[in-house]
């Protein structure tokens, strides 16, 4: 089918606060969500720093009802689903609840709830430990509790592709509407910070500071010494064209296209070969009919992983030297760190850069591992008519979208 598919809706809880109005302002602003971590006691942990969610009120968002039932990364997915389907100005009801769901990408999900549960039940015993945690456990729990209250009834997916949870998601989201399986489906990705997943990350050396330097999220930069652990969750509310134009909806952009590849690697390290990520973005722009010299703005999956950055950035080059057009380049992780399922909210970004024409900047980039046109610590005024969102996950799986901005006849 020939459907173009657009976004029409943003919901966002992220280090930056929560909304679409307020995340905005502050990214292009170029502040950072990173800071000591308050959440729990860090002491006995190399790693410090985190990028957390403060000051968000579930309630505002949430029944009373449903939210007893919520744990953190559910409230925060049921909330900034309910912001996209209102941003969006859609009405869910009898009439259409069965063509309205959700595919949502998460990376490792409600690890607080895991090892409270774990942590009772073999400490004392299954006869301790509550049932009510049980169905949080499940990495599915985020995407079922959006459904519950919201009141939609049609598909409901979660998708696990690690760092890549998110972007993938998007991209099931936008094939099914395509494929007329949906008329509404809000898609994107959240995973929350815990201190047992930090503990595992600090355990495998797998954030910042991985070489006793100094801690930090520095994407891109010849000094990175790995990411810095964040949170978020972010959704878009995506339709077919024909459907938003027909209820009078007006979409922040479109998404052209998409693409997906994988290279071998060791299931937590990435391979050393650029060509899966060359692939993903290749399909990308093949499935949006444009070449590598009409991309304008890319927001790169790097989060200052000496790996993964270097990765990208060979792939950016391979692909985009020498083009007469070479486009802009950030990373909003140093902003936001690593939460691993970052795929909505960077998606969400992307949107508002194209509709605002503002481009974020990317903290703690000041000695660039390759000579690319990166935007350092300042934003940016630009326009884009294509954006390429990356999506890199260790194991060796990629995603990439093409967003493309609407002109004034959609």
């Amino acid at each position: 089918m020939n459907e173009r598919i657009v976004i029409t809706g943003i919901g966002m809880v992220t280090p930056l606060g929560t909304g679409r109005d307020v995340f905005s302002q502050r990214l292009f602003r170029g502040d950072s969500g990173i800071s000591p971590i308050t959440a729990f006691d860090t002491s006995r942990f190399r790693t410090r720093l985190g990028a957390e969610v403060h000051g968000f009120l579930p309630r505002d968002f949430i029944s009373v009802k449903n939210l007893r039932r919520m744990d953190r990364i559910s409230s925060m997915a049921a909330a900034s689903a309910r912001m996209a389907i209102e941003d969006a100005g859609f009405g869910i009801d009898a009439s259409n609840r069965d063509r309205v769901g959700i595919i949502l990408g998460v990376s490792y999900g409600s690890t607080d709830v895991a090892a409270q549960f774990a942590g009772i039940l073999f400490t004392e015993g299954p006869g301790s430990a509550s049932p009510i945690l049980v169905p949080n456990t499940v990495i599915n729990a985020p995407a079922g509790h959006a459904s519950i209250e919201l009141g939609f009834r049609g598909i409901n997916s979660t998708v696990n592709h690690r760092e890549a949870s998110a972007e993938t998601a998007i991209a099931y989201a936008a094939a099914e509407i395509k494929n007329n399986r949906a008329d509404v489906l809000l898609t994107g990705g959240a995973d929350i910070i815990s201190e047992f997943f930090l503990e595992i990350l600090t355990h495998f050396t797998a954030v910042s500071p991985v070489d006793g330097g100094a801690e930090g999220a520095r994407p891109f930069d010849i000094l990175r010494n790995g990411p810095v652990i964040g949170e978020c969750a972010g959704v878009l509310c995506i339709e077919s064209m024909a459907h938003a134009r027909a209820r009078g909806a007006t979409p922040y952009c479109e998404i052209a296209g998409w693409g997906l590849s994988s290279s071998p690697s060791p299931p937590t390290d990435w391979p050393s070969d650029p060509k899966g990520p060359i692939l993903a973005m290749t399909r990308a722009m093949e499935s949006a009919k444009i070449t590598p010299g009409d991309i304008d703005y890319i927001s790169a999956s790097a989060n200052g992983g000496r790996k993964l950055d270097f990765l990208e950035a060979e792939a950016l080059s391979a692909l985009f030297t020498g083009e007469k057009h070479m486009p802009f380049i950030s990373s909003i992780k140093g902003a936001v760190g690593e939460s691993f399922s970052s795929g909505g909210m960077r998606t969400a970004a992307m949107a508002i850069s194209i509709k605002e024409k503002t481009l974020p900047p990317t903290l703690g980039l000041e000695a660039p591992v390759k000579p690319l046109p990166f935007i350092l610590n300042v934003k940016k005024e630009a326009g884009i008519n294509y954006g390429l969102v990356n999506g890199f996950s260790s194991g060796g799986t990629f995603a990439s979208l093409v967003l493309k901005r609407m002109d004034e006849q959609g």
